[in-house]
């Protein structure tokens, strides 16, 4: 709140309105990230609507504690809800707090550098600039730690990497809080790549997927 409200205070309107076009628009890349799970779980013959249900207590979690980390636990208490063995949800659960952040270590710091690229003579649709990006993006995400900020990392480390000026992340901490908090996609993916590898080894249980009563609540988490 402090650094919104500094931004909004020494900003005219035009970078004000800038900024909300860049949360907007990493939103929207957000949510194609979304869109592209629930064609997974289709094809893994799982329902979007009974996954949503269940994944819905955790999801909210991370959104907004915008932490990863800290939704492990409910992340794996989920996929058992979800029908998923043991194995596939505590190694998938326990990869989504870092290898697998496409959000906060995929989205976000691929989009700074595209628009940082062009000031400074880039021609972002050239291979010689978009295959290092996506190398450069995949490796650094795997040493995120998923906690709230971990996006600003990343794109120090892809934006240092790739020799792109890092100025822009100072301009772009004050939204950052915001794309974070939808960035925790990052758990989504986790869990859909835990029923896709308990589908693929034969161990998705759609007995449990199916009960609308293995779920867990906010409530049975607490307690």
């Amino acid at each position: 709140l402090a650094l919104i409200a500094k931004v909004m205070a020494a900003s005219d309107y035009r970078a004000i309105l800038g900024l909300g076009k860049f949360v907007l628009v990493s939103s929207a890349a957000l949510l194609a990230v979304l869109v592209r799970a629930l064609f997974i779980l289709l094809a893994n013959r799982v329902n979007p609507a009974t996954y949503f249900k269940k994944a819905f207590p955790v999801l909210s979690f991370a959104f907004v504690s915008r932490s990863s980390a800290g939704a492990l636990p409910l992340n794996i208490e989920t996929q058992h809800s979800l029908g998923v063995d043991s194995a596939s949800a505590n190694l998938a659960a326990s990869f989504g707090t870092s290898i697998g952040q496409n959000g906060c270590a995929g989205v976000y710091p691929a989009m700074l550098a595209t628009i940082v690229a062009p000031t400074v003579g880039i021609d972002v649709l050239s291979p010689t600039f978009f295959v290092p990006l996506i190398a450069v993006v995949a490796i650094s995400s795997f040493g995120v730690a998923g906690v709230g900020g971990g996006a600003t990392f990343a794109s120090l480390i892809v934006l240092g990497t790739m020799g792109l000026p890092i100025e822009v992340v100072a301009v772009l901490a004050s939204v950052e809080p915001l794309i974070d908090m939808v960035a925790r996609l990052n758990v989504s993916d986790s869990m859909v790549a835990g029923i896709t590898a308990s589908h693929v080894a034969g161990g998705l249980d759609r007995s449990v997927l199916d009960d609308p009563e293995a779920r867990v609540t906010a409530e049975a988490h607490v307690s």
